[in-house]
Protein backbone atom coordinates (compact mmCIF):
# COMPACT_ATOMS: atom_id res chain seq x y z
CA UNK A 1 0.00 0.00 0.00
CA UNK A 2 1.17 3.51 -0.79
CA UNK A 3 1.45 6.31 1.77
CA UNK A 4 -1.74 7.95 0.51
CA UNK A 5 -3.64 4.65 0.83
CA UNK A 6 -2.38 4.16 4.40
CA UNK A 7 -3.32 7.75 5.30
CA UNK A 8 -6.79 7.41 3.79
CA UNK A 9 -7.38 4.09 5.56
CA UNK A 10 -6.18 5.60 8.85
CA UNK A 11 -8.48 8.57 8.45
CA UNK A 12 -11.45 6.33 7.69
CA UNK A 13 -10.70 4.20 10.76
CA UNK A 14 -10.49 7.36 12.89
CA UNK A 15 -13.84 8.57 11.62
CA UNK A 16 -15.54 5.23 12.24
CA UNK A 17 -14.20 5.33 15.80
CA UNK A 18 -15.40 8.91 16.29
CA UNK A 19 -18.80 8.03 14.86
CA UNK A 20 -19.40 5.08 17.18
CA UNK A 21 -17.12 5.42 20.20
CA UNK A 22 -16.80 9.11 21.10
CA UNK A 23 -19.99 9.49 23.09
CA UNK A 24 -22.14 10.15 20.00
CA UNK A 25 -20.75 13.68 20.16
CA UNK A 26 -22.30 14.56 16.82
CA UNK A 27 -25.88 14.30 18.06
CA UNK A 28 -27.57 17.56 19.03
CA UNK A 29 -30.40 16.21 21.18
CA UNK A 30 -28.71 16.77 24.56
CA UNK A 31 -30.98 19.48 25.93
CA UNK A 32 -32.11 20.27 29.47
CA UNK A 33 -33.28 17.00 31.02
CA UNK A 34 -36.91 16.52 32.06
CA UNK A 35 -37.68 18.33 35.29
CA UNK A 36 -40.45 19.28 37.67
CA UNK A 37 -40.95 22.40 39.72
CA UNK A 38 -39.45 22.11 43.20
CA UNK A 39 -41.75 22.39 46.21
CA UNK A 40 -39.76 25.47 47.24
CA UNK A 41 -37.83 27.58 44.78
CA UNK A 42 -34.27 28.15 46.07
CA UNK A 43 -32.70 31.59 46.16
CA UNK A 44 -30.39 32.53 43.29
CA UNK A 45 -27.79 35.24 42.73
CA UNK A 46 -26.79 36.01 39.15
CA UNK A 47 -23.15 37.03 38.66
CA UNK A 48 -22.15 38.83 35.45
CA UNK A 49 -18.49 39.75 34.88
CA UNK A 50 -18.31 42.60 32.37
CA UNK A 51 -15.37 44.40 30.77
CA UNK A 52 -16.11 46.99 28.08
CA UNK A 53 -19.51 45.49 27.28
CA UNK A 54 -21.55 48.65 26.61
CA UNK A 55 -22.14 47.56 23.02
CA UNK A 56 -23.93 44.34 23.96
CA UNK A 57 -25.53 45.10 27.35
CA UNK A 58 -28.72 46.67 25.91
CA UNK A 59 -29.45 43.38 24.12
CA UNK A 60 -28.57 41.09 27.04
CA UNK A 61 -28.96 42.63 30.49
CA UNK A 62 -32.70 43.42 30.22
CA UNK A 63 -33.35 39.73 29.51
CA UNK A 64 -31.59 38.77 32.75
CA UNK A 65 -33.44 41.40 34.79
CA UNK A 66 -36.74 40.19 33.29
CA UNK A 67 -36.40 36.59 34.48
CA UNK A 68 -39.73 35.09 35.50
CA UNK A 69 -38.45 33.29 38.59
CA UNK A 70 -40.80 32.33 41.44
CA UNK A 71 -38.10 32.44 44.14
CA UNK A 72 -35.79 35.16 45.41
CA UNK A 73 -33.24 36.29 42.84
CA UNK A 74 -31.01 39.29 42.24
CA UNK A 75 -28.24 40.29 39.86
CA UNK A 76 -24.63 41.32 40.57
CA UNK A 77 -22.81 42.86 37.62
CA UNK A 78 -19.08 43.28 38.13
CA UNK A 79 -17.60 46.11 36.07
CA UNK A 80 -14.08 44.83 35.44
CA UNK A 81 -12.20 48.05 34.76
CA UNK A 82 -14.31 49.08 31.78
CA UNK A 83 -13.44 52.23 29.84
CA UNK A 84 -16.74 52.48 27.94
CA UNK A 85 -19.21 53.20 30.74
CA UNK A 86 -20.37 49.63 31.21
CA UNK A 87 -21.27 50.11 34.89
CA UNK A 88 -23.22 53.33 34.37
CA UNK A 89 -25.10 51.82 31.42
CA UNK A 90 -26.02 48.77 33.50
CA UNK A 91 -27.51 51.01 36.20
CA UNK A 92 -29.44 52.99 33.60
CA UNK A 93 -30.83 49.81 32.00
CA UNK A 94 -31.95 48.55 35.41
CA UNK A 95 -33.65 51.88 36.12
CA UNK A 96 -35.45 51.81 32.78
CA UNK A 97 -36.32 48.11 32.59
CA UNK A 98 -36.98 47.21 36.20
CA UNK A 99 -37.19 43.53 37.08
CA UNK A 100 -34.71 41.79 39.36
CA UNK A 101 -32.66 44.03 41.67
CA UNK A 102 -29.23 44.91 40.28
CA UNK A 103 -26.01 45.70 42.15
CA UNK A 104 -23.01 46.99 40.18
CA UNK A 105 -19.56 46.57 41.71
CA UNK A 106 -15.93 46.88 40.68
CA UNK A 107 -13.09 44.62 41.86
CA UNK A 108 -10.10 46.69 40.80
CA UNK A 109 -7.19 45.24 38.84
CA UNK A 110 -6.58 41.50 39.35
CA UNK A 111 -3.56 40.55 41.45
CA UNK A 112 -0.78 38.34 40.09
CA UNK A 113 -1.96 34.81 39.42
CA UNK A 114 -5.54 35.73 38.53
CA UNK A 115 -7.16 36.06 35.12
CA UNK A 116 -9.33 39.15 34.96
CA UNK A 117 -12.65 37.40 34.41
CA UNK A 118 -12.19 35.03 37.34
CA UNK A 119 -11.13 37.91 39.60
CA UNK A 120 -14.38 39.65 38.64
CA UNK A 121 -16.34 36.44 39.25
CA UNK A 122 -14.71 36.12 42.67
CA UNK A 123 -15.79 39.65 43.54
CA UNK A 124 -19.33 38.95 42.37
CA UNK A 125 -19.60 35.70 44.32
CA UNK A 126 -18.24 37.40 47.45
CA UNK A 127 -20.90 40.11 47.14
CA UNK A 128 -23.60 37.54 46.51
CA UNK A 129 -22.71 35.47 49.56
CA UNK A 130 -24.06 38.25 51.77
CA UNK A 131 -27.49 37.15 50.49
CA UNK A 132 -26.75 33.48 51.31
CA UNK A 133 -27.99 32.12 47.94
CA UNK A 134 -28.48 28.42 47.33
CA UNK A 135 -27.52 28.76 43.66
CA UNK A 136 -25.29 31.02 41.61
CA UNK A 137 -25.95 31.71 37.94
CA UNK A 138 -22.70 32.66 36.24
CA UNK A 139 -23.48 34.24 32.89
CA UNK A 140 -21.55 36.46 30.49
CA UNK A 141 -22.47 40.02 29.60
CA UNK A 142 -23.22 39.07 25.99
CA UNK A 143 -25.75 36.34 26.82
CA UNK A 144 -29.50 36.94 26.40
CA UNK A 145 -31.83 34.62 28.29
CA UNK A 146 -35.43 33.68 27.56
CA UNK A 147 -37.78 34.76 30.40
CA UNK A 148 -38.01 31.20 31.77
CA UNK A 149 -34.28 30.42 31.49
CA UNK A 150 -33.45 30.65 35.20
CA UNK A 151 -36.58 28.77 36.20
CA UNK A 152 -35.77 25.89 33.83
CA UNK A 153 -32.13 25.70 34.93
CA UNK A 154 -33.02 25.55 38.62
CA UNK A 155 -35.75 22.98 38.02
CA UNK A 156 -33.33 20.77 36.08
CA UNK A 157 -30.67 21.03 38.80
CA UNK A 158 -33.12 20.26 41.60
CA UNK A 159 -34.82 17.38 39.78
CA UNK A 160 -31.59 15.74 38.59
CA UNK A 161 -29.53 16.43 41.70
CA UNK A 162 -26.89 18.30 39.68
CA UNK A 163 -24.36 20.63 41.28
CA UNK A 164 -23.63 22.36 37.98
CA UNK A 165 -25.99 22.75 35.03
CA UNK A 166 -24.64 24.54 31.98
CA UNK A 167 -26.04 25.34 28.57
CA UNK A 168 -24.03 26.05 25.44
CA UNK A 169 -25.54 29.34 24.30
CA UNK A 170 -26.48 29.61 20.65
CA UNK A 171 -23.81 31.78 19.02
CA UNK A 172 -24.54 34.23 16.22
CA UNK A 173 -24.43 32.96 12.63
CA UNK A 174 -25.35 36.06 10.66
CA UNK A 175 -22.15 36.97 8.83
CA UNK A 176 -20.52 34.75 6.20
CA UNK A 177 -17.61 33.89 8.49
CA UNK A 178 -19.89 33.21 11.45
CA UNK A 179 -21.87 30.71 9.37
CA UNK A 180 -18.68 28.97 8.31
CA UNK A 181 -16.80 28.94 11.62
CA UNK A 182 -19.29 29.05 14.52
CA UNK A 183 -21.13 25.72 14.06
CA UNK A 184 -17.73 24.04 13.66
CA UNK A 185 -16.57 25.64 16.93
CA UNK A 186 -19.42 23.98 18.84
CA UNK A 187 -18.93 20.73 16.89
CA UNK A 188 -15.22 20.57 17.80
CA UNK A 189 -16.03 21.39 21.44
CA UNK A 190 -18.54 18.54 21.60
CA UNK A 191 -15.99 16.23 19.99
CA UNK A 192 -13.48 17.04 22.74
CA UNK A 193 -16.09 16.95 25.53
CA UNK A 194 -19.01 14.69 24.53
CA UNK A 195 -22.05 16.04 26.34
CA UNK A 196 -23.44 12.60 27.16
CA UNK A 197 -20.27 11.65 29.01
CA UNK A 198 -20.21 14.88 30.99
CA UNK A 199 -23.62 14.23 32.50
CA UNK A 200 -22.94 10.56 33.23
CA UNK A 201 -21.97 9.69 36.80
CA UNK A 202 -18.60 7.97 37.18
CA UNK A 203 -16.94 9.54 34.13
CA UNK A 204 -13.97 11.90 34.25
CA UNK A 205 -15.13 14.05 31.33
CA UNK A 206 -16.12 17.49 32.58
CA UNK A 207 -16.82 20.77 30.84
CA UNK A 208 -19.16 23.74 30.98
CA UNK A 209 -20.07 26.66 28.73
CA UNK A 210 -19.11 29.84 30.54
CA UNK A 211 -21.97 31.90 29.18
CA UNK A 212 -24.58 30.00 31.20
CA UNK A 213 -23.57 28.06 34.32
CA UNK A 214 -25.91 27.38 37.24
CA UNK A 215 -23.83 26.33 40.25
CA UNK A 216 -24.85 25.24 43.73
CA UNK A 217 -23.30 27.61 46.25
CA UNK A 218 -22.22 24.75 48.49
CA UNK A 219 -20.58 23.01 45.53
CA UNK A 220 -18.66 26.20 44.78
CA UNK A 221 -17.37 26.31 48.35
CA UNK A 222 -16.50 22.61 48.33
CA UNK A 223 -14.54 22.99 45.08
CA UNK A 224 -12.98 26.28 46.27
CA UNK A 225 -13.96 28.08 43.10
CA UNK A 226 -12.99 30.42 41.71
CA UNK A 227 -9.83 30.50 43.87
CA UNK A 228 -8.76 26.98 42.90
CA UNK A 229 -8.89 27.86 39.18
CA UNK A 230 -7.75 31.48 39.45
CA UNK A 231 -5.14 31.20 36.67
CA UNK A 232 -7.39 29.42 34.13
CA UNK A 233 -7.82 31.02 30.72
CA UNK A 234 -10.42 28.39 29.73
CA UNK A 235 -12.31 29.03 32.95
CA UNK A 236 -15.54 27.20 32.13
CA UNK A 237 -13.85 23.83 31.58
CA UNK A 238 -11.64 24.37 34.65
CA UNK A 239 -14.72 25.19 36.73
CA UNK A 240 -16.55 22.02 35.70
CA UNK A 241 -13.47 19.90 36.39
CA UNK A 242 -13.06 21.40 39.84
CA UNK A 243 -16.70 20.72 40.70
CA UNK A 244 -16.55 17.16 39.39
CA UNK A 245 -13.25 16.42 41.17
CA UNK A 246 -14.80 17.54 44.44
CA UNK A 247 -17.61 14.99 44.03
CA UNK A 248 -20.20 17.16 42.30
CA UNK A 249 -22.49 16.16 39.46
CA UNK A 250 -22.15 18.13 36.23
CA UNK A 251 -24.43 18.49 33.20
CA UNK A 252 -23.85 20.30 29.90
CA UNK A 253 -26.06 20.50 26.85
CA UNK A 254 -27.16 22.73 23.98
CA UNK A 255 -29.48 25.65 24.62
CA UNK A 256 -32.57 26.55 22.65
CA UNK A 257 -33.35 29.99 24.10
CA UNK A 258 -30.06 31.20 25.54
CA UNK A 259 -28.28 33.26 22.88
CA UNK A 260 -25.01 35.12 22.51
CA UNK A 261 -25.57 38.60 21.09
CA UNK A 262 -21.88 39.29 20.45
CA UNK A 263 -21.11 39.73 16.74
CA UNK A 264 -18.06 38.27 15.02
CA UNK A 265 -18.49 39.82 11.57
CA UNK A 266 -14.91 39.31 10.34
CA UNK A 267 -12.62 36.30 10.23
CA UNK A 268 -10.14 38.24 12.37
CA UNK A 269 -12.70 38.52 15.18
CA UNK A 270 -13.26 34.77 15.22
CA UNK A 271 -9.55 34.12 14.82
CA UNK A 272 -8.77 36.15 17.95
CA UNK A 273 -11.52 34.36 19.90
CA UNK A 274 -9.98 30.95 19.17
CA UNK A 275 -6.28 31.87 19.19
CA UNK A 276 -6.39 33.51 22.61
CA UNK A 277 -7.00 30.16 24.34
CA UNK A 278 -6.25 27.33 21.89
CA UNK A 279 -2.68 26.75 23.09
CA UNK A 280 -3.84 26.89 26.72
CA UNK A 281 -6.16 23.98 25.86
CA UNK A 282 -3.00 22.06 24.94
CA UNK A 283 -1.39 23.00 28.29
CA UNK A 284 1.21 25.03 26.37
CA UNK A 285 2.94 21.81 25.33
CA UNK A 286 4.87 21.72 22.03
CA UNK A 287 4.45 17.93 22.01
CA UNK A 288 0.66 18.19 22.32
CA UNK A 289 0.67 20.92 19.67
CA UNK A 290 2.57 18.70 17.23
CA UNK A 291 0.21 15.80 17.96
CA UNK A 292 -2.84 18.02 17.50
CA UNK A 293 -1.60 19.37 14.16
CA UNK A 294 -0.87 15.83 12.95
CA UNK A 295 -4.23 14.59 14.20
CA UNK A 296 -6.18 17.42 12.58
CA UNK A 297 -4.36 16.82 9.31
CA UNK A 298 -5.05 13.07 9.36
CA UNK A 299 -8.69 13.33 10.40
CA UNK A 300 -9.84 16.41 8.49
CA UNK A 301 -7.42 17.15 5.66
CA UNK A 302 -6.48 13.68 4.41
CA UNK A 303 -10.01 12.68 3.27
CA UNK A 304 -10.42 15.36 0.55
CA UNK A 305 -6.76 15.15 -0.43
CA UNK A 306 -6.91 11.35 -0.76
CA UNK A 307 -10.19 11.53 -2.67
CA UNK A 308 -8.86 13.98 -5.23
CA UNK A 309 -5.36 12.46 -5.46
CA UNK A 310 -6.77 8.95 -5.78
CA UNK A 311 -9.16 9.99 -8.52
CA UNK A 312 -6.43 11.84 -10.45
CA UNK A 313 -3.84 9.06 -10.19
CA UNK A 314 -6.26 6.17 -10.59
CA UNK A 315 -5.64 4.89 -7.06
CA UNK A 316 -9.08 3.48 -6.35
CA UNK A 317 -8.29 2.36 -2.80
CA UNK A 318 -7.16 5.83 -1.75
CA UNK A 319 -10.09 7.52 -3.49
CA UNK A 320 -12.70 5.18 -1.97
CA UNK A 321 -11.26 5.34 1.56
CA UNK A 322 -10.87 9.11 1.38
CA UNK A 323 -14.39 9.62 0.04
CA UNK A 324 -15.84 7.32 2.71
CA UNK A 325 -14.04 9.23 5.47
CA UNK A 326 -15.20 12.54 3.98
CA UNK A 327 -18.76 11.25 3.83
CA UNK A 328 -18.76 10.14 7.49
CA UNK A 329 -17.22 13.48 8.49
CA UNK A 330 -19.89 15.43 6.62
CA UNK A 331 -22.65 13.23 8.03
CA UNK A 332 -21.56 13.84 11.62
CA UNK A 333 -21.41 17.58 10.99
CA UNK A 334 -24.87 17.82 9.45
CA UNK A 335 -26.82 17.73 12.77
CA UNK A 336 -24.88 20.75 14.08
CA UNK A 337 -25.54 22.66 10.88
CA UNK A 338 -29.26 21.89 11.25
CA UNK A 339 -29.13 23.05 14.88
CA UNK A 340 -27.79 26.40 13.66
CA UNK A 341 -30.19 26.56 10.72
CA UNK A 342 -27.40 26.42 8.15
CA UNK A 343 -27.50 24.76 4.71
CA UNK A 344 -26.20 21.20 4.58
CA UNK A 345 -23.93 22.00 1.61
CA UNK A 346 -21.57 23.51 4.19
CA UNK A 347 -20.89 20.02 5.61
CA UNK A 348 -18.35 18.97 2.93
CA UNK A 349 -16.50 22.26 3.57
CA UNK A 350 -15.59 21.16 7.11
CA UNK A 351 -11.99 20.27 6.05
CA UNK A 352 -11.48 23.89 5.00
CA UNK A 353 -12.87 25.15 8.31
CA UNK A 354 -10.69 22.65 10.18
CA UNK A 355 -7.63 23.98 8.36
CA UNK A 356 -8.50 27.45 9.68
CA UNK A 357 -8.70 26.07 13.21
CA UNK A 358 -5.36 24.33 12.70
CA UNK A 359 -3.78 27.66 11.72
CA UNK A 360 -5.47 29.42 14.64
CA UNK A 361 -4.00 26.85 17.03
CA UNK A 362 -0.52 27.27 15.59
CA UNK A 363 -0.91 31.05 15.81
CA UNK A 364 -1.95 30.71 19.46
CA UNK A 365 1.30 28.85 20.17
CA UNK A 366 3.34 31.45 18.28
CA UNK A 367 1.75 34.25 20.32
CA UNK A 368 2.50 32.40 23.53
CA UNK A 369 6.15 31.80 22.72
CA UNK A 370 6.57 35.43 21.71
CA UNK A 371 5.62 36.30 25.27
CA UNK A 372 2.23 37.72 24.44
CA UNK A 373 0.34 35.11 26.45
CA UNK A 374 -3.45 35.00 26.23
CA UNK A 375 -4.68 38.49 25.36
CA UNK A 376 -8.28 39.60 25.80
CA UNK A 377 -9.78 43.11 25.82
CA UNK A 378 -6.50 44.89 26.35
CA UNK A 379 -5.25 42.51 29.03
CA UNK A 380 -2.48 39.96 28.55
CA UNK A 381 -2.32 37.10 31.01
CA UNK A 382 0.97 35.78 32.30
CA UNK A 383 2.22 32.39 31.27
CA UNK A 384 0.86 29.74 33.63
CA UNK A 385 4.27 28.39 34.53
CA UNK A 386 5.12 31.61 36.40
CA UNK A 387 1.87 31.64 38.34
CA UNK A 388 1.74 30.44 41.94
CA UNK A 389 0.63 26.92 42.66
CA UNK A 390 -3.06 26.35 43.34
CA UNK A 391 -2.29 24.80 46.69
Amino acid sequence: MSAIEWSAAGSLAAWLWLLLCQGFFWRTDVRLPPSRDPARWPSVCVVIPARDEAAVLPASLPSVLAQDYPGRAEVFLVDDGSADGTGALARELARRCGGLPLTVGSPGEPPAGWTGKLWAVRHGIASARARDPEFLLLTDADIAHAPDSLRRLVAAACTGGFDLVSQMARLRTESRWERLVVPAFVYFFAQLYPFRRIGRAGTRTAAAAGGCVLLRAEAAERARVPDSIRHAVIDDVALARAVKRSGGRVWLGLADRVDSVRPYPRLGDLWSMVARSAYAQLRHSPVLLAGTVAGLALVYLVPPVATVAGAVTGNAAAAVSGAAAWLVMSGTYAPMLRHYGQPLWLAPLLPFTASLYLLMTVDSAVRHHRGRGAAWKGRTYARPEVLPDEG
